[in-house]
């Protein structure tokens, strides 16, 4: 990045710090603070350790540094500003969820555009609030889009500020879907025998009441209800695709969708042998699809620094944006998270790096060389190292 650049940025986020309140998060005084500013030369120095009282007030603090990154820890300390983790005396820490685009197995790195990056990342955001929300009835909830490649979400319930890093990581594990076995989904029940048979029988459900089990649920019957919309001989051709699904088990699976439909609904799975098998494999795709691909290690470590919503994003010029519960569904971060700082004024650039560009409701195609583009569109192309400021 140019001198030029470097110093435009530094300028123009400060106005916007100037010109913005930013509410500091529950117990800022007892959290690390740190931030990373506008510096020449490749790379970036994260400064750390510091607590509220070493900056003093936040907006004053952003105005007059102006950093490109600002960041605080999930973790409360006696002494948030010592230069060891092992000194700071560790009290709680928020239950932090990191989601990133980048790392999602639904996105084509190199084909996606930036905005279809995003709206899977949101995908996964709401699979993950579900898990939150509905599985672990969380309440105490904060969404917030990076600024970046996806959301964070905080959760600072009492119950679990004191969890350690096991704990965590047992949480991480749930919402993954790691280790989960159709087993330890399935419910068995010892009914009486049937007609001709004198021992009793077994019968094995999936609750449709909620967790893991009632997704595998839903999976399986939206199974069965594309298969009896079909006819017969798709239906047969689709249902042996299962591995050990001949035309013989797929015949039987399907009368046996046809005529327990009802059973089926209520949750027992096990209306025939092979619909029984082919619930096995059912599960585990459902596992594959409904799972929230966090970012592991940023919710197991109790130390970990987060951005502060508000700031702006160095590697974006979005802002870092708390979005509320019920405004997700309609939050669009490529035109909501553009600062207003940045709306209304043109500025001159020098495009290094051409390609589509999709922000605040336009998608276009810039190309190398000099241009006059509204500023928000000249602030992203230069944090993201696609332009340098051009001479006015």
């Amino acid at each position: 990045m140019e001198a030029r650049t470097l110093e435009y940025l530094r300028g123009r986020f400060g106005d916007h710090y100037r010109r913005t309140s930013i509410a500091p998060p529950p117990a800022a005084n007892e959290r690390e603070w740190g931030f990373i500013p506008w510096t020449d030369g490749p790379g970036e120095t994260m400064v750390r350790h510091r607590s509220l009282l070493d900056l003093g007030d936040i907006e004053e603090f952003l105005g007059r540094k102006k950093p490109r990154h600002v960041y605080f820890s999930a973790g409360r300390y006696d002494d948030p500003s010592a230069s060891s983790m092992s000194d700071k005396g560790w009290r709680s820490s928020d239950l932090v969820f990191d989601l990133d685009a980048d790392h999602l197995p639904s996105v084509v790195l190199g084909e996606d555009s930036y905005a279809e990056m995003l709206a899977k990342c949101k995908d996964a955001l709401v699979r993950l609030l579900d898990f939150l929300e509905d599985d672990f009835a969380f309440d105490d909830l904060t969404v917030v889009f990076s600024g970046g490649r996806g959301y964070h979400v905080h959760v600072r319930d009492e119950s679990i500020r004191g969890l350690e890093r096991d704990a965590r990581r047992e949480i991480v594990d749930y919402v993954r879907g790691i280790g989960l076995e159709f087993e330890e989904l399935v419910e068995i029940e010892t009914v009486a025998g049937t007609a001709g048979r004198s021992s009793p029988a077994e019968k094995r459900t999936l609750t449709t009441e909620g967790g893991w089990s009632a997704r595998a649920h839903r999976h399986i019957m939206s199974e069965v209800d594309a298969l009896l919309e079909m006819d017969e001989t798709d239906a047969l051709e689709r249902l042996q695709r299962y591995e050990g699904i001949g035309e013989g088990k797929a015949t039987a699976a399907l009368n046996a969708a046809r005529s327990n439909y009802d059973e089926l609904a209520a949750g027992n799975i096990d209306v025939h042998s092979a619909f029984y098998q082919i619930s096995q494999v059912l599960v585990h795709e459902v596992v594959a699809d409904e799972n929230a691909p966090i970012d592991e290690p940023v919710t197991t470590d109790t130390n970990r620094l987060i951005r502060l919503p508000g700031s702006l994003h160095g590697g974006s010029g979005l802002e870092v944006q708390r979005i509320d519960r019920d405004a997700v569904d309609e939050f669009d971060p490529l035109v909501d998270a553009v600062p207003e700082t940045f709306r209304g004024h043109e500025i001159t650039v020098e495009v290094t790096d051409g390609g589509l560009v999709e922000l605040d409701g336009d998608s276009f195609t810039v190309e190398a060389g000099n241009h006059t583009v509204p500023e928000h569109v000249g602030v992203f192309l230069m944090a993201r190292g696609r332009a340098e400021k051009g001479a006015e």
